[in-house]
C-alpha cells in the first residue's frame, strides 16, 4: 500500500527466504526484517506488531528483534488499495526496492487493522487461482494462453541450445516459439503426441522429429526432459536421453536472425510463428527452460514474463501417476 506520490508506503517482502517490512510514514524509511527462513514449502503464519514507535515482525510465534520508527511521523497517508501477491504490470514502484515481482507462494488468511479480507472478491485480480493440496515445482499453463519474454525480442543466431522439462496428457501444444517478420524463426511443439524441432534459417524450413514407442508415451503426466540443439545448419533433439538429428542442405545458410520475444506454451492470435504448425496452446507444466548461446547460460523465470496468460508460475498442481 502507498500514497499517490509514494512517500508514504508499507510493503511485506519476501526476499532470498526471509521476510523484510519496509514502511515509510513520509519522515524516512524503516526496515524491519525476520531471521527466520520460511522459503520450505510449509505454511507460516506472519503478523505485523506495531507499538508507538516500536516495530518488529512475529513468524510462527517468533519476534523480530524489535525496530525503531525513522522520523516523528504518526500516520501512515496511503490511498485505499491493498496489493496482495504483486504489483499490476504498470505499477512505477519508486522506492520500495527491487522486489516488484509476484510472490511465488500461497497465503491464506490476511488480516489488516483487526478485519480480515475477503480475498474471494477482489476489486481487481490477475494470474492468481487456488492452492493446491499437492504441487510441485514447475509452472502451470492451463492451456488457453502463454508466458512471453524477453520483450525487446531474442536473437537465435547461428547457435543455440533449449533446455527444459514438461509434463502434459495432451498430445498437442506449442512448448516454444521465436520468430522474425521475414522467415527466420525457430519452433518447439508436441504434434500428435511427437516432438518437433524447427529451424529457418532464411532458406527454408528444416525439422528434426522425435517419434516416441508409443502416442501417449510424452503425454503420460510424469516428467521429461527436453534439449534442443542448434548448431549452424545443423539440429539435434534430445528427449529422455534420445536423440535424432536433422541437417539442411543449404549448408551456407547458418544464422536464424529472429527480433520477436520468446513465445513460450502458445503465442497471441495476432502474433506470426513461422515455425510452428500449430496454434494449440500447451496444458500442462513446464520448467527449468535455459537458453544458452556461446558460454551464456540464460534460465528463465517464469513470474518474470512481460506478458502472462493463463500461466501460473511455480505451481504445478498434483502428483505424477
Amino acid at each position: 500500500m502507498a500514497h499517490q506520490n509514494q512517500v508514504d508506503y508499507a510493503t511485506l517482502q519476501l526476499h532470498g527466504g526471509y521476510l523484510h517490512f519496509m514502511f515509510d510514514l513520509g519522515k524516512g524509511r524503516t526496515k524491519v526484517s525476520h531471521p527466520a527462513p520460511i522459503s520450505d514449502g510449509k505454511w507460516h503464519t506472519v503478523r505485523q506488531n506495531t507499538l508507538k514507535e516500536k516495530v518488529s515482525l512475529t513468524v510462527d510465534g517468533q519476534e523480530s528483534p524489535t525496530v525503531i520508527t525513522v522520523g516523528d511521523g504518526t500516520m501512515l497517508d496511503v490511498e485505499g488499495k491493498l496489493y496482495l501477491g504483486g504489483l499490476p504490470s504498470e505499477y512505477k514502484a519508486r522506492n520500495i526496492g527491487n522486489i516488484t515481482h509476484s510472490v511465488p507462494a500461497c497465503i491464506g488468511e490476511v488480516t489488516v487493522n483487526g478485519k480480515q479480507l475477503d480475498k474471494d472478491s477482489p476489486v481487481s485480480a490477475f494470474a492468481v487461482t487456488r492452492c493446491y493440496a499437492v504441487a510441485q515445482e514447475g509452472t502451470f499453463f492451463e492451456g488457453s494462453g502463454y508466458a512471453a519474454l524477453v520483450k525487446e525480442g531474442y536473437k537465435v543466431g547461428s547457435d543455440v541450445n533449449i533446455t527444459l522439462e514438461f509434463r502434459t496428457t495432451s498430445e498437442n501444444g506449442v512448448l516454444l516459439g521465436i520468430s522474425s517478420a521475414k522467415v527466420d524463426a525457430i519452433g518447439l511443439e508436441i504434434v500428435n503426441g511427437k516432438i518437433l524441432f524447427h529451424v529457418n534459417n532464411g532458406a527454408g524450413r528444416i525439422t528434426a522429429i522425435y517419434k516416441p514407442k508409443a502416442i501417449t508415451t510424452l503425454c503420460d503426466g510424469k516428467w521429461h526432459t527436453l534439449q534442443a540443439q542448434k548448431s549452424k545448419h545443423r539440429l539435434v533433439l534430445i528427449v529422455d536421453g534420445d536423440a535424432v538429428r536433422a541437417e539442411s542442405p543449404h549448408t551456407q545458410s547458418t544464422s536464424a536472425d529472429t527480433i520477436d520475444p520468446i513465445y513460450v506454451g502458445g503465442y497471441p492470435a495476432d502474433i506470426k510463428q513461422n515455425c510452428l504448425s500449430s496454434q494449440t496452446s500447451f496444458r500442462g507444466c513446464l520448467r527449468k527452460l535455459t537458453l544458452i548461446k556461446d558460454s551464456h547460460v540464460q534460465s528463465y523465470d517464469f513470474s518474470r514474463a512481460f506478458d502472462l496468460q493463463g500461466v501460473f508460475p511455480h505451481s504445478c498442481p498434483g502428483s505424477e501417476p
